[in-house]
């Protein structure tokens, strides 16, 4: 078991869960009260679209979209929340500013992008690439699962089709590999 306290076993099921919970409940306000709140996506190139650097990772374009996300994140968040040694509320922070702004940076201008995979992006690649650099075989351990489990998503960088944000996929990775050199190549 994980050691108790702020990064032991329970608390990164408890947080990783809250986050899951939270993005269940604002798709399920979303389709129940047809609330549209997809348009505060990110939304590239405008001002507006600037607030989807904050709200768009939050957002689902319903429940089939919500599902393909919380299942990856919540692993990858219980991994991240695991271990101090990640940094895990900077990284996570990092990763959903970087990502996001990536995104409203090289994002199609005639969409609205929205959801988390970019964050379950630079999860993946972050946690691979963190642990090169950690030299920690827990690191490793956890790498090696996660590119077994998640590697395949990379495919994803290369899905250019309509209603899937490439562009966020790809800031989401990039925003990883940037986050673990900032986190652990110094």
């Amino acid at each position: 078991m994980g050691r108790p306290g702020k990064y032991g076993f329970t608390s990164a099921a408890e947080r990783s869960g809250a986050i899951v919970v939270l993005l269940v409940l604002i798709e399920l306000v979303d389709q129940l009260l047809k609330v549209g709140l997809d348009r505060f996506g990110i939304v590239p190139w405008t001002s507006s679209g600037l607030l989807g650097v904050i709200f768009a990772p939050l957002l689902h374009g319903g429940f089939g979209h919500l599902t393909a996300n919380v299942g990856p994140l919540f692993v990858l968040l219980m991994i991240l929340f695991w271990n101090q040694r990640y940094y895990p509320e900077r990284t996570i922070l990092l990763i959903w500013i970087l990502s996001g702004i990536g995104t409203w940076l090289i994002g199609r201008q005639d969409a609205v992008h929205i959801g988390a995979s970019s964050i379950v992006f630079g999860l993946v690649s972050y946690l691979i690439v963190a642990a090169i650099w950690m030299a920690c075989w827990r690191a490793l351990f956890f790498s090696i699962v996660v590119f077994l489990l998640f590697g395949g998503l990379f495919y994803g960088l290369f899905q250019i089709e309509q209603g899937v944000s490439w562009e966020g996929h790809l800031s989401g990775a990039i925003a990883g590999f940037w986050v673990a050199w900032i986190n652990h190549k110094r």
